[in-house]
């Protein structure tokens, strides 16, 4: 039997299936997939669904620091030495997520260069929007921060059209995610909605115009806090 050429190798239908180090697993809304302090040995892949990261701090403080999306990597500090979770996931609906030990990962990414391109990919994509948020934080108001935001969960700038950002993303979730409160966020989003820069329908809409609006910092965005 001969074995499949490397340019046959399709990393995500290789995500798709249970196999050696590899576990498909489903999660309820509100379930954990892993606990902050909990040992860190797997790296997890979302097939599908939506996942909240979550910090606590010694103080009892949460905050909300990323939504992950299918086609998202997560618990990869592993990878890097990490032994315990320094945060904790949740998923946000019904999730399918592929659970990968360290050692399935260090084999899969010697081996395969497809999925090698495709976890460095990830990596550097969310390592450039870790600075963007940064940046984010440190000079935009708060109302830039969640025009921002929206943008990002509708996926402006991806292929395809903008999607509908999902009702389970509440405006408790959208303050902790730029440091504001929520009756800040509830009186942005007002505000958006009657500029005609998002729309309400079970869920968000998001606009173009609220890009524009961004990209060219017209005043509605320069409110300071």
């Amino acid at each position: 039997m001969t074995t499949p050429d490397n340019d046959e190798f399709d990393p995500k239908a290789f995500l798709a299936k249970v196999g050696a180090g590899k576990t498909i697993l489903e999660f309820r809304k509100n379930q954990h997939v892993f606990e902050q302090g909990d040992v860190a040995d797997t790296v997890f892949y979302i097939q599908r669904g939506r996942v909240k990261l979550t910090v606590l701090s010694e103080q009892g403080k949460e905050a909300v620091v990323a939504i992950l999306e299918p086609g998202q990597f997560f618990g990869e500090g592993c990878m890097n030495g990490h032994r315990l979770r320094i945060s904790t996931t949740t998923a946000m609906e019904e999730c399918v997520i592929t659970a990968i030990t360290k050692s399935a990962m260090v084999a899969a990414i010697h081996d395969q260069p497809k999925f090698s391109e495709l976890f460095m990919a990830y990596l550097l994509t969310r390592n450039s929007r870790i600075e963007e948020d940064l940046i984010d934080q440190l000079f935009n108001s708060s109302e830039r921060r969640l025009a921002r935001l929206l943008l990002l969960l509708a996926n402006f700038g991806k292929e395809g059209s903008p999607q509908p950002i999902n009702p389970n993303i509440s405006q408790a979730t959208l303050a902790e995610m730029i440091g504001t409160t929520r009756s800040r966020v509830s009186h942005f989003m007002n505000k958006f909605r009657k500029l005609g820069l998002i729309s309400y329908n079970g869920h968000i809409e998001v606009h173009s115009s609220l890009l524009s609006a961004v990209l060219h910092e017209k005043p509605l965005l320069k409110e300071r806090d």
